[in-house]
């Protein structure tokens, strides 16, 4: 006799429920393994294009051309702004290749983030229930393009903005030639940080299936998320005026308020839901007293 999908879904359970701690280690190593091998692929071609990807990608911000400057200056002659020039040095004689290979392994981690996610996911996946895994269908999708959005946004909007004002800084005498890793280190803090920001919305959801957060919750502490997002722009932008600041700030407070709306949905899902069993339970009940007066 075929079982239904219920069954099926029940024996599924208790397969799942016969792995034992060991056999979960394995399975986090496997996943892991192969998300390191796409990591180390993607970074073996990145690291042999390394013209390409300095000349290109990692020293672009500093080069007039740069789409970031080209936009601003073709919105308004007061919006335009260039990049301050600077030279860059190494102090290390092993620092280009250790840079080199710095930069292949980032860019390997950003090039492979879906398929670590997913990879991530397919781990996580077996131990939610069908009604969750159908709630969260997609979020592969949308966190790669969330985390990618944000570490463009920080590549063409905050990295131009801090490393003008950084390089064009001025102090007495002294000359703007930061290092290699100086630079690199920077432009990595302007972009990946931004990459994880980006994710509130999908970190929203999963609290909120918790129980821990509340659409309700978070509008009560709006005020307060408004003077930390505008705290968190202006560490993120060391350029202390008041544009590069609102820049960041404002896909931040919108990221913000989609988080509620992520929420306030999640939360009459579950309300949905708990109705539902109610009212199948109810059902149930009356069923059996029914059958027992019969």
């Amino acid at each position: 006799m075929a079982l239904d999908q219920e069954e099926v879904e029940t024996v599924e359970k208790k397969g799942e429920k016969e792995m034992s701690f060991f056999d979960h280690l394995e399975a986090l190593r496997w996943h892991i393994i192969r998300s390191l091998v796409a990591i180390i692929l993607f970074g073996i071609v990145i690291f042999a294009n390394k013209d390409f990807v300095f000349r290109q990608v990692i020293y672009a911000p500093r080069y007039d051309d740069f789409l970031t400057y080209r936009v601003f200056c073709y919105l308004g002659d007061w919006l335009c702004f260039k990049p301050a020039p600077f030279t860059i040095i190494t102090r290390d004689l092993a620092e280009k290749f250790t840079m080199h290979i710095t930069v292949s392994f980032v860019l390997g981690i950003i090039a492979a983030f879906p398929y670590v996610f997913w990879e991530f996911w397919r781990f996580i996946k077996p131990g939610l229930y069908p009604k969750e895994q159908k709630a969260a269908r997609g979020i592969v999708l949308v966190c790669s393009l969330l985390f990618l959005s944000g570490v463009l946004f920080g590549y063409y909007m905050i990295a131009p903005f801090a490393m003008t004002f950084l390089a064009g800084y001025e102090l007495a005498d002294t000359l703007s030639t930061p290092t290699l890793g100086s630079y690199v280190n920077y432009l990595v803090m302007f972009t990946m940080p931004i990459g994880l920001v980006f994710e509130m919305p999908i970190v929203s959801f999963f609290l909120t299936k918790l129980g821990i957060l509340t659409p309700s919750l978070l509008k009560k502490v709006r005020r307060y998320a408004i003077i930390v997002i505008l705290i968190v722009a202006g560490i993120l932008t060391p350029s202390p005026d008041m544009v590069s600041q609102l820049i960041l700030a404002t896909p931040l407070y919108m990221l913000y308020e989609a988080s509620i709306l992520v929420s306030s949905r999640e939360m009459k899902r579950k309300k949905r839901e708990a109705a539902k069993e109610e009212a199948e339970l109810l059902e149930r009940e009356r069923r059996i007293e029914s059958t027992n007066r019969d």
